[in-house]
């Protein structure tokens, strides 16, 4: 037995000190490969950015905050690059390859060129703002088979590009009322230019009423479907003026519907 215990500790010494080498050699080895991509990322903080700009300018200056008031703190130099975190209003807050954090106007960002060596391009500060907007409150006057019409819409924008309206009117004619409603869905293919048509098309609900001078006459209530066709014009961040054309079509029967044709202009504002 003794034997034996001595030929099972002679095997196994020699493969217990192997692993424990190994074992050694892989911990030391390990916080070598951590050192060096430690290093390497504190050496360019913008390493990992997905878009760099570079400065053409003989500098840029950084301040404090966004704004002339606030004192210049940093310069960076030509050549080198930054990376855009931030904007507020006019001025935006950029970060420099020695991680300095500052605010620069957007007048010395406009001669910067991208990593493919183009000039960057920033869109209007207004449309900019516009466009980050999601509710919106407007109302209309017009005309709707010749007779005076008042809408208020409000709506929410999905994406750049496409919109959820809600619409309720009022039509008041010499022989009877009007009263409507309709969801419509918009799309606006070109949102980001000042002047913008758009297009639509939703279903509602119609409700004509007649004046209770007329003997014989029955309220008519029916299904609405509406298709759009319009421009909108951007006043300020918040403002716009819109006008629009609409064809509504009513269904009052199983066998029969109307067409009425609408023609508005008006104002909306977003909150």
């Amino acid at each position: 037995m003794i034997t034996m215990n001595k030929i099972k500790i002679t095997i196994q010494k020699p493969l217990f000190i192997a692993m424990l080498a190994m074992g050694l050699s892989l911990g030391l080895s390990e916080p070598s490969i951590a050192t060096a991509a430690d290093a390497t990322n504190t050496s360019d903080p913008l390493q990992d950015t997905s878009e760099r700009l570079q400065i053409t300018d003989p500098y840029i200056e950084l301040h404090t905050g966004p704004g002339r008031g606030f004192p210049v703190f940093f310069v960076a130099p030509r050549q080198q690059w930054i990376k855009i975190e931030m904007r507020h209003t006019d001025w935006y807050k950029v970060r420099t390859q020695e991680d300095k954090v500052g605010w620069v106007q957007r007048r010395q960002l406009e001669s910067t060129l991208t990593a493919a060596g183009e000039q960057k391009t920033f869109r209007d500060l207004l449309l900019d703002d516009y466009l980050s907007r999601r509710v919106q409150l407007g109302a209309a006057w017009g005309q709707f088979k010749s007779e005076p019409m008042l809408k208020i819409w409000t709506s929410y924008r999905l994406s750049e590009t496409l919109s959820l309206e809600g619409t309720v009117g009022q039509v008041q004619g010499v022989f009877s009322g009007t009263d409507f409603w309709h969801i419509n869905l918009q799309t606006e293919p070109w949102s980001d230019q000042r002047i913008s048509p758009f297009f639509g098309v939703g279903l509602g609900k119609f409700k004509n009423f007649p004046n209770q001078s007329l003997v014989g006459a029955t309220t008519t209530n029916a299904k609405l479907a509406n298709a759009s066709l319009g421009v909108r014009y951007y006043i300020t961040d918040r403002f716009i003026v819109r006008a629009d054309y609409s064809l509504y079509t009513a269904f009052v029967a199983d066998t029969r519907s109307l067409e009425y044709r609408a023609f508005t202009a008006g104002l909306s504002f977003f909150f």
